[in-house]
């Protein structure tokens, strides 16, 4: 598969190696052309600029910080119509008693990309674990994916599956501003030394 990253930070390195590994055709661009051919070159990829990036990918993924993301997603909003557009960004920031949503109150992350380049077919995914996760231990994790059109669903389970995870569909995109909040609950308790895993039963005893 043809795919852009846009950005050249943690999130763009761990997923992108390992969709390298399983021989995807990748090219990344990033703001910074330095940053963009550093990580080309320990991908075993090209490097090229944001647009470069957006053109190349049949699916494209958006790892970019929140506050930048809007701009430059708009800016490449005719290269990205008709593709499949992960977004796996997390719109938090810390609050007086722990990580908030800064977009609370109004539409999710997702659905701003998505108002930002309408022809684009936007799935949010792979927000749920840091960077370092993705690096080490992909195997088995779970994938939550929000996303309305069918093809680009496809596309990003096949991503999901090549880092040996497991794609569960979560929904359509008006589900994504879930996934944000789930987020920014597991993170502030990772922060806070808890482990969310113990909130939730095993599958087994779910339905007792």
């Amino acid at each position: 598969m043809r795919i852009g990253i846009l950005g050249a930070g943690g999130m763009a390195e761990a997923l992108g190696a390992g969709w390298a590994k399983a021989g995807h055709d990748i090219v990344v661009g990033a703001r910074h052309a330095g940053r963009a051919a550093d990580l080309a070159a320990r991908l075993g990829a090209r490097a090229g600029t944001l647009a470069d990036a957006a053109e190349h990918g049949e699916t494209v993924l958006a790892a970019l910080p929140h506050t930048a993301m809007n701009d430059v997603i708009t800016s490449l909003a005719d290269l990205l119509a008709g593709r499949a557009l992960i977004d796996c960004s997390n719109p938090i920031a810390p609050g007086p008693d722990g990580l908030v949503l800064t977009t609370d109150g109004g539409p999710s992350a997702a659905r701003r990309i998505a108002a930002a380049a309408p022809g684009a077919h936007v799935v949010k995914a792979f927000n749920l674990c840091a960077a370092g996760v993705w690096a080490a231990h992909t195997e088995g994790l779970a994938v939550p994916l929000c996303g309305d059109d069918a093809n680009a669903l496809t596309l990003v389970r096949t991503l999901v599956t090549d880092l040996r995870a497991v794609p569960l569909d979560a929904g359509g995109l008006d589900r994504a501003g879930y996934l944000e909040a789930t987020a920014a609950f597991v993170i502030g308790v990772w922060f806070a030394g808890g482990d969310p895993r113990t909130v939730l039963p095993p599958l087994e005893q779910s339905t007792h």
